[in-house]
């Protein structure tokens, strides 16, 4: 048993000061001057400090991205203390450019392995490619037989991607559609959305002409698309932001995506661990970065102090949005009673300071209590 008083209560919306109840891995009660009268209940003290729903980050290279700069530019495997120090309690892995030297195997694997380690992971078959690459063979059996899988990955309007046909986008959202409701999955076609000028269009065209639903497209990057993208948003779709380090411009488009679509249906991902590549005019490459997960919670304060978002508005992006699209809630997302324990005590300053996950203390006053197995 876990009782934490006094806190400043985002659920993600404002609940005032409130004292939570954690059981295990779940949470048992919120309200105000809990006493449940339980030996060894261990309390955290809150003082009115935030406290908010773990993150949920749905875009992260959990095996590494990168190689578009050969070999060495791999980008490594994401490590459990750096998910931790960004506040973030639940991941969704996906593969990128690289489906050669990474596998589906390879995702799967670390997925399991993070769930190990305390925190809760998922992942997405499929990479860039098309076909897309799996574990079974079959789109439909990976997401179908593999606990893990919510949907498939895929890029469009990039020139790294496989320029797929109408045709086959239907009948890969198709298999999508039918493996989700087999599996009780959301069956999502998650679209890295490049910047080479199609935009969503292909998408508008599958939808226009074949009766799959809206909600199985999940295009991502949508600063690259961002007027296709708020029409999406408006025939009921959810878009994915991507967060950056140099949060105010990344902000100002979430805020102006706020005003405009159907609430709850803009959510934000870091990319994180995924490789940033620099393209000159000819597409040829010019420099290379790595995306880091920090930059999700930096886009979100920023959203709040610099545009002038009401913050639990603004938490909602990466919590019960996110969660809500994934089909996740109210288990992720939210703090509720019934729900995981996945929570996040902020500093003075709003900066995360302890993470709980599944009811486990793994970071305590800025410090990582626990650790990946063959980190230092």
């Amino acid at each position: 048993m876990l009782l934490i008083r006094n806190a400043k209560l985002y659920a993600p919306e404002d609940r005032g000061i409130q004292d939570i109840l954690l059981c295990g891995d779940k949470i048992l009660a919120v309200g105000p001057s809990l006493d449940p009268l339980l030996p060894d209940t261990q309390v955290i003290d809150a003082d009115g400090r935030a406290v908010i729903p773990g993150l949920i980050d749905q875009h992260v290279h959990i095996t590494g991205g990168g190689g578009e700069s050969s070999f060495s530019s791999r980008v490594p495997e994401i490590q459990l203390s750096s998910i931790l120090r960004s506040g973030v309690t639940t991941v969704v892995g996906v593969l990128g450019t690289d489906s050669r030297t990474r596998s589906v195997h390879n995702l799967v694997a670390k997925t399991k392995a993070l769930n190990e380690e305390g925190i809760t992971a998922f992942c997405l078959t499929g990479a860039y490619e098309y076909p897309s690459p799996t574990i079974t063979g079959s789109v439909a059996d990976d997401i179908v037989f593999i606990q893990e899988v919510l949907g498939v990955k895929l890029a469009i309007s990039d020139h790294r991607c496989s320029h797929l046909s109408r045709e086959e986008l239907t009948h890969l959202a198709a298999q999508v559609r039918i493996a989700g409701l087999l599996s009780g999955k959301p069956g999502v076609v998650h679209l890295h959305t490049g910047r080479s000028g199609q935009g969503l269009g292909l998408v508008f065209d599958v939808l226009e002409n074949s009766p799959i639903p809206i909600q199985h497209f999940r295009p991502t990057h949508c600063c690259n698309c961002t007027e296709d993208a708020l029409r999406f948003a408006s025939m009921g779709g959810f878009i994915d932001f991507t967060s950056d380090e140099d949060a105010l411009p990344i902000a100002k488009v979430l805020a102006r995506a706020l005003e405009t679509a159907p609430e709850g249906h803009v959510t934000l991902s870091s990319d994180s661990n995924g490789s940033m590549p620099k393209w000159g005019p000819n597409q040829e490459l010019i420099g290379i970065t790595a995306a880091k997960m920090t930059s999700l919670y930096k886009t979100i304060l920023c959203l709040h102090r610099e545009c002038g978002v009401d913050f639990s508005r603004a938490l909602a992006l990466c919590t019960r949005s996110v969660a809500q699209a994934l089909g996740l809630a109210p288990r992720k997302g939210c703090l509720v009673p019934g729900g995981d324990a996945d929570l996040v005590l902020l500093d003075g300053d709003l900066q995360a300071d302890t993470v709980i996950a599944r009811g486990r203390v793994m970071m305590r006053d800025g410090n990582v209590l626990v650790k990946g197995r063959y980190e230092e």
